[in-house]
C-alpha cells in the first residue's frame, strides 16, 4: 500500500506519494498551508484512479479530458508525467524516466497506490 508523506519546506508544505517499496512516484507543488496540501492529496486520491492517459510523446496523440495523466518528454529528453485534476490544475508530477515503459509503469503505480494510501507527516 502506498502512502502520502507530507513534508515541511522553507516556503511551505508539499507531499510525496510513495509506492509500497518506498520509492517516490509523484510529488506535489509547494502549498502555503497544511490544509491546502491535504486538499491536494485528496484530489490526487480522487482523480488518479479515473484519470485518462494522454501520451504527448506519440505523434498525433488524442487530447483527453481532465482529469488526466500527461506523458511528455522534458528538456533532458527524459519521460515524465503530470496529473491534472478536473479543473486542469497540475496536482502531481513525476521524476524523469529514461524509458517510456518505466514512465507508463509510474502512472499505473500512482493510479494503484493513491486510492487507499495513508497520509503521514514527517
Amino acid at each position: 500500500m502506498g502512502k502520502f508523506v507530507i513534508k515541511k519546506t522553507n516556503t511551505g508544505v508539499k507531499f510525496d506519494l510513495k509506492a509500497t517499496n518506498g520509492q517516490v512516484i509523484a510529488t506535489s507543488e509547494v502549498y502555503n498551508s497544511m490544509d491546502a496540501c491535504k486538499n491536494g492529496i485528496a484530489s490526487v486520491a480522487k482523480n488518479a484512479p479515473v484519470a485518462a492517459v494522454e501520451d504527448q510523446t506519440v505523434e498525433g496523440f488524442a487530447t483527453e479530458k481532465n482529469p488526466k495523466f500527461e506523458i511528455y518528454k522534458d528538456k533532458a529528453d527524459e519521460f515524465r508525467f503530470r496529473l491534472k485534476a478536473t479543473n486542469g490544475q497540475v496536482i502531481a508530477v513525476s521524476e524523469g524516466y529514461t524509458t517510456h515503459a518505466n514512465c507508463v509503469n509510474g502512472v499505473e503505480s500512482v493510479k494503484k497506490n493513491a486510492v487507499d494510501a495513508e497520509t503521514v507527516e514527517e
